[in-house]
């Protein structure tokens, strides 16, 4: 006899078979595709703001996005592997230390705001690799040969 979470897992295998889920965390701008069904006719609407919660619970797993619009906060619920739900787009990455934001709620104005969070990126070469390590050590002996014999002049 198979377990619920067993049967959970094989169920969010079958849904991620036909679409991928970018990876994201409290704090970041996303903005979400959500199919919406009005009589027989289909369109995508857009929903962008900050995701203030991330609930992973399996297939049960749900995330908050706020966003202002006219004034006034609106947050919504969606369900990560609902079928409603077409793609996320990750807009900006947010730089916080904490789980659940709700306290953004009482804020308004500059306080709401959300630092980016950089990405450090060094240049063009990846030092994991062992050829470009070695390229980088021949690059930096062969400047200070040559630095060495301008000073000899």
């Amino acid at each position: 006899m198979k377990n619920i979470e067993d049967i959970n897992k094989e169920e969010i295998k079958k849904l991620l078979a036909n679409k991928s889920i970018t990876d994201f965390n409290p704090g970041d701008t996303v903005k979400v595709n959500v199919r919406i069904i009005e009589g027989k006719k289909q369109r995508i609407q857009a929903y962008e703001g900050v995701c203030i919660a991330k609930k992973n619970r399996g297939i049960n797993s749900a995330f908050t996005v706020r966003k202002i619009s006219f004034g006034e906060g609106v947050e919504r619920v969606f369900q990560l592997y609902s079928p409603n739900l077409d793609s996320i787009e990750l807009i900006r990455s947010g730089k916080v230390r904490r789980a659940k934001l709700y306290y953004l709620r009482d804020r308004k104005g500059k306080s709401a705001r959300i630092n980016e969070k950089i990405k450090k990126k060094i240049g063009f070469l990846d030092l994991t690799k062992k050829e470009d390590t070695v390229k980088i050590e021949a690059s930096t002996t062969e400047k200070s040969q040559d630095k060495k014999e301008d000073l000899k002049k």
